[in-house]
């Protein structure tokens, strides 16, 4: 790599550590590039970019960023998922991890939280925004539901109560 090209490569990861509201570290060694590239296929759906990275560089550009206390996490053959969404980047990296032992997840940053290994699996098992959603819907409207077969129960009495009343 010619000092230009450390220079843009460097310049390109500080922007993406920088953009990112959530990036995760992982270790990739055993993998093979098809296990690769159907990991990179299944973040890119959701947004997110894996990029596999050249330790001694990534270091240089983490000094001028907010993720500057990940820079113990680079050693080795390393890889880091960056994105929007942490939860859903935990999630897929987790489960992937789940299926390929030899992808592991050593640590990362959310917002401005740092996350250890367990930090990560953690936000792994948290819900999405969206399921969120769907639960507080789901616990608002069983009240209104509940409510609604008691008054219908309620007025089935009473209409049968007046037809017995009639038929008297």
């Amino acid at each position: 790599m010619t000092k230009d090209q450390k220079k843009v490569y460097i310049e390109e990861m500080t922007k993406q550590f920088e953009s990112s509201k959530a990036v995760m570290v992982t270790h990739y060694q055993g993998l093979t590039m098809p296990q690769i590239d159907e990991l990179r296929s299944k973040m890119r759906e959701h947004g997110i970019i894996f990029k596999i990275t050249k330790n001694r560089i990534t270091k240089l550009a983490l000094e001028k960023t907010r993720c500057k206390e990940l820079t113990n996490l680079f050693t080795g053959p390393t890889a880091v998922a960056f994105g929007e969404d942490a939860i859903m980047s935990a999630r897929i990296l987790s489960k992937f991890a789940k299926d390929n032992d030899n992808l592991k997840l050593i640590g990362g940053i959310m917002e401005n939280e740092v996350l250890d290994q367990s930090g990560v699996q953690n936000v792994a098992n948290l819900p999405t925004l969206d399921e969120a959603r769907a639960n507080i819907v789901g616990i608002l409207n069983a009240p209104a539901s509940k409510l609604v077969s008691i008054l219908l129960a309620r007025s089935e009495k009473m209409s049968s109560l007046s037809a017995e009343n009639s038929e008297k």
